[in-house]
């Protein structure tokens, strides 16, 4: 760490110690005692389970239990507002629009990242909501898991295209198939491997090659 706090130093920058955390991310099955405390400017550095990170919850043992529960706790409050619109009996697009925009949107904060490693719990927590508003709407609404797939596929879809991207080589096309839309499965040890991101994405362009080019 003396070399950050000599580069920030360098360029007139000041860290500051009081609103810096660690978390440590160790899945080591013979783990060596306990990690040293990290110092900044001769001050320790807060060791937590937790951290919020561009508004998603990222938890030591990288599960996604507290990121969904404060989504959900946060999304049941507009509920609240949605709720008390439709008793001025608006219309059922109106109150779609206004659920597009102030709670699907924080139910799907950066997805792409962490639904699918959710516990099946977290997501029957998450589905609760958008019934509920559902029901408020009484129109049909997608599911969670659709605005998932839809987004991972958005997304993938946006690094295929961008030869610059860092991440554009893991996309790798399958020799002799005619449309050009099976790729290249991503290996992964563990769950939490397959089920992340890119061999999710992986797999979502290979059952839904229409989707791949028109989500």
């Amino acid at each position: 760490m003396w070399r950050q706090t000599a580069c920030h130093k360098l360029n007139n920058l000041a860290l500051n110690t009081k609103k810096t955390k660690e978390v440590i991310v160790d899945f080591r099955r013979n783990k060596d005692g306990t990690h040293s405390p990290v110092h900044l400017s001769g001050e320790e550095v807060e060791r937590v389970t937790s951290f919020k990170f561009l508004g998603v919850h990222i938890s030591e043992d990288l599960s996604w239990t507290t990121n969904t529960s404060a989504l959900v706790k946060k999304a049941h409050k507009r509920i609240f507002f949605l709720r008390k619109l439709a008793k001025l009996r608006l219309s059922s697009q109106v109150l779609m629009n206004l659920y597009r925009c102030t709670i699907e949107s924080i139910l799907s904060t950066c997805i792409s990242v962490w639904y699918g490693n959710c516990t099946v719990k977290d997501k029957k927590s998450l589905q609760r909501v958008v019934k509920i508003a559902q029901r408020i709407i009484k129109m049909p609404l997608p599911s969670i898991a659709s605005v998932y797939e839809k987004r991972c596929l958005r997304s993938a879809r946006n690094i295929i295209r961008d030869s610059s991207h860092p991440n554009h080589t893991l996309f790798v096309p399958l020799r002799g198939t005619r449309s050009g839309t099976r790729y290249r499965s991503l290996p992964g040890r563990t769950n939490r491997t397959t089920h992340s991101f890119f061999p999710s994405a992986v797999r979502l362009l290979t059952m839904n090659p229409t989707l791949s080019h028109t989500a």
